[in-house]
């Protein structure tokens, strides 16, 4: 019987993807760079998207993402301009950023009704919880894990024990990981740390991309909606 809900945010139930075209937008505006395309997204996804891996795996840093990322990417897209100054755009304008994904309060509110809800994210604390906040979400999470304040990434067993410790702490009777499931967009940060975790796991697969061989999971879903299906 499951007991908890760990949820991810980014693309969960923020939409990290329309903030960063936004951002990129007015950005690319602000600062008098090329305008902006909608190819510059796939290109920031594709980097971006490695720097994520790159700090699961623990090869870097946070602090080094925030000082290479954009260069990176502006290197890909022919734009003479200094990375660094434009990742601290990026992050002041990604603070108060709260796009829901469609149906992510009904989704919410009804798991709320029925578990425990518990936030599970990756990045700074002080950015996801004011992002959690605007976004009029905040009051269906019972707990906010986030990496920064964990002091462990995604999918590190250490991020997922905390939490359950937490949770066990707080709780009159204990929860058992495989009491718990984890909804993600990620497989290699939602549900390869869910799984290694003894979690049971359900892939949030919105952008419809190829079911993977080598995870075994429990739920796949390509809207929130569905989730009232299994839950």
């Amino acid at each position: 019987m499951i007991k908890a809900v760990f949820m991810d945010i980014d693309n969960t139930i923020l939409d990290f993807d329309a903030y960063v075209k936004d951002a990129m937008r007015t950005g690319f505006e602000k600062f008098a760079l090329k305008k902006y395309e909608e190819w510059m997204f796939d290109e920031f996804l594709r980097i971006n998207t490695g720097l994520w891996k790159q700090i699961e795996d623990g090869v870097i840093t946070f602090e080094k993402l925030k000082k290479i990322r954009w260069n990176l990417i502006f290197k890909e897209l022919g734009i003479d301009f200094d990375g660094v100054v434009f990742e601290d755009y990026f992050r002041r304008f990604l603070f108060d950023s709260a796009i829901p994904i469609d149906g992510a309060e009904e989704t919410l509110k009804y798991l709320s009704e029925k578990y425990i809800v518990c936030a599970a994210s990756n990045g700074p604390y002080k950015q996801q919880a004011n992002r959690i906040k605007t976004s009029g979400l905040g009051e269906y999470f019972t707990e906010l894990f986030i990496s920064e304040a964990v002091g462990a990434q995604k999918p590190s067993k250490l991020f997922f024990d905390f939490g359950i410790k937490i949770l066990n702490n707080n709780s009159n009777n204990e929860i058992k990981p495989y009491e718990i499931i984890m909804i993600g967009d990620s497989l290699t940060s939602d549900m390869k740390g869910g799984i290694d975790s003894g979690m049971k796991v359900c892939w949030f697969n919105r952008k419809k991309q190829p079911t993977p061989d080598n995870l075994k999971l429990d739920y796949i879903v390509k809207s929130l909606e569905e989730i009232k299906d299994i839950l």
